[in-house]
């Protein structure tokens, strides 16, 4: 898992209109890199929901945000469309940027080990560095710490 102060992982991802992001795709942007499980699952739904929310107040301390599952493009559209999102979502079907970022991970459910991502926030300033790391995200109140952290970068 990176930590504080890391150097971020460059990644090349296919995005929900078919082109393809990279690190490096926001010169002089910040980037909130957010992995979550599902789509259209309860909890990834809000997270969604909230970050186009706020996805204005993120344009005005130059963020980016990117939200990242191992979904495929044409989920990524319907999960878009069913719920009206605005942020950008990447996919990762091959989990090696989840793996490479520390976010795929053994988990347990009613006595049952899978694989899955650990919903996980990652805040990359304009120098690509890890300026902060949210790990086992609760959703509830998330979105608003995040945007406070990412206005602290505005300077």
């Amino acid at each position: 898992m990176l930590k504080q102060g890391d150097q971020a992982i460059d990644f090349n991802m296919q995005t929900d209109d078919g082109s393809y992001v990279t690190l490096n795709s926001f010169p002089g942007k910040n980037i909130v890199l957010y992995f979550y499980p599902k789509d259209d699952t309860p909890g990834c739904t809000l997270e969604a929901i909230d970050f186009t929310s706020q996805k204005e107040l993120f344009n005005k301390c130059q963020t980016i945000v990117i939200g990242v599952s191992a979904d495929s493009i044409i989920k990524h559209k319907k999960f878009i469309d069913k719920h009206n999102l605005e942020i950008i979502l990447a996919s990762d079907e091959d989990k090696s940027v989840c793996e490479d970022y520390g976010v795929w991970v053994e988990k347990s459910m009613y006595g049952k080990k899978f694989m899955g991502i650990n919903r996980t926030t990652i805040l990359i300033n304009k120098d690509r560095i890890v300026k902060k790391v949210w790990e086992k995200v609760s959703v509830p109140g998330h979105v608003e710490e995040v945007l406070q952290n990412a206005k602290d970068l505005k300077d």
